[in-house]
């Protein structure tokens, strides 16, 4: 029967059974209430009759003087049985059904939490999977109870009384749509803020807002990394650059190198024309020796600048791994090349050690006066 045929009785000798009507609550006890439907006799409702879920009184839902709908159950001349739990039943049933085939997202409030999930009231029992709360692992449900929760029906039988309602579904659709938006907005070339969500082996997964990119292990620094933690930490803030954006596989690539100074631009600074420096010979070519002399920044020393001599073959003087001494010549940033030389090294050194092995002025002779002296005995 539905709700338009109910029919409330007025001065009723009997309720027929199957008949919804509408009365007052007159009384309430731990285990049952007394219902006024204006029938010779007040109704009675036990509490396995007043809701779908486990309430420990009566009280818990109903309150003296509240407006309620219920099913007559059994008429006897002792007892008028009545249900509301049968009424909040058949109602939700529909409207259940209605959410379920629009597939509708609404909320709701967290009743219970027992083992295995959340139970809801909706005039019937639904239950929320553990697996079907949260896209993440939750350890602990216990502050979810009386919590608000959208939802959407994902399974619904009526003949089991079946209820399965997920939480999860729509968080997961709420932030595809985010990242559809951002996958949409997202240009190359762009540099943006982000939170490093997980580090790998690989590489960095950084919140873009609402949804992750990857960092190469290969775009986190200018140097060698071996592992992301050496440079990044789980939680921190950091500028990315999108390198580009694969809208069909749903993949973004990022590079925090991009947006740190490069090692030429750190470099030129403190590394000038006429600098003394150390370095490392990394490469051995025919025409001379590429020298690192800082992180990520090499410089060539031609072979007519490894030493005073003439050298037929860059390895007749240097071997890769060695340590050298160079002299900077020209540093050109923009094209990111440098110019070195070992020789001048050595014709300073020589020219110190020429000058430290000349007499020193005594007595306010200079060397000239000296020298003029002796030639003076010769005339």
């Amino acid at each position: 029967m539905t709700e338009e045929m109910s029919t409330s009785l007025s001065n009723a000798a009997m309720a027929e059974k199957g008949e919804t009507v509408t009365g007052t609550v007159l009384k309430v006890e731990d285990k049952h209430a007394l219902v006024d439907i204006s029938a010779k006799q007040d109704a009675f409702l036990p509490i396995n009759e007043v809701s779908s879920l486990f309430i420990e009184k009566v009280s818990d839902v109903l309150n003296e003087g509240d407006q309620i709908t219920v099913k007559v159950l059994s008429h006897t001349e002792d007892k008028l049985l009545v249900s509301k739990k049968a009424v909040d039943s058949e109602k939700s049933w529909a409207e259940l059904q209605e959410k379920y085939e629009a597939k509708e997202t609404f909320e709701v409030v967290v009743h219970d939490v027992v083992k295995g999930g959340l139970v809801v009231d909706l005039g019937v029992r639904a239950f929320i999977p553990a697996s079907m709360v949260e896209s993440h692992f939750v350890e602990d449900f216990s502050d979810y109870k009386g919590k608000k929760l959208t939802v959407k029906i994902v399974e619904l039988d009526h003949e089991k009384g079946r209820v399965i309602l997920s939480h999860r579904a729509v968080t997961e659709e709420e932030d595809a749509g985010r990242k559809q938006l951002i996958l949409d907005r997202l240009s190359p070339g762009e540099i943006i803020e982000g939170k490093v969500q997980r580090l790998t082996d690989f590489g960095a997964f950084v919140d873009i807002g609402g949804v992750d990119g990857l960092v190469h292990v290969s775009q986190l620094s200018h140097k060698r990394i071996e592992n992301p933690a050496e440079v990044l930490n789980e939680g921190e803030t950091v500028k990315v650059k999108v390198l580009s954006v694969d809208r069909d596989n749903d993949r973004i690539s990022l590079s925090i190198k991009e947006t740190l100074p490069g090692p030429w631009e750190e470099a030129s600074s403190s590394i000038k024309p006429g600098s003394l420096i150390e370095g490392t010979v990394k490469r051995i070519v025919s025409f001379g020796a590429f020298v690192e002399v800082a992180p990520g920044i090499e410089g060539l020393v031609h072979i007519s600048e490894l030493a005073n001599r003439h050298v037929g073959n860059p390895s007749e003087v240097v071997k890769e791994g060695q340590q050298v001494s160079v002299k900077v010549l020209d540093v050109n940033n923009k094209e990111k090349k440098m110019s070195l030389s070992m020789k001048a090294v050595q014709d300073d050194k020589d020219k110190e050690n020429l000058k430290q092995n000349l007499p020193k002025e005594e007595k306010g002779f200079s060397l000239a006066e000296m020298i003029g002296d002796q030639l003076k005995e010769f005339k």
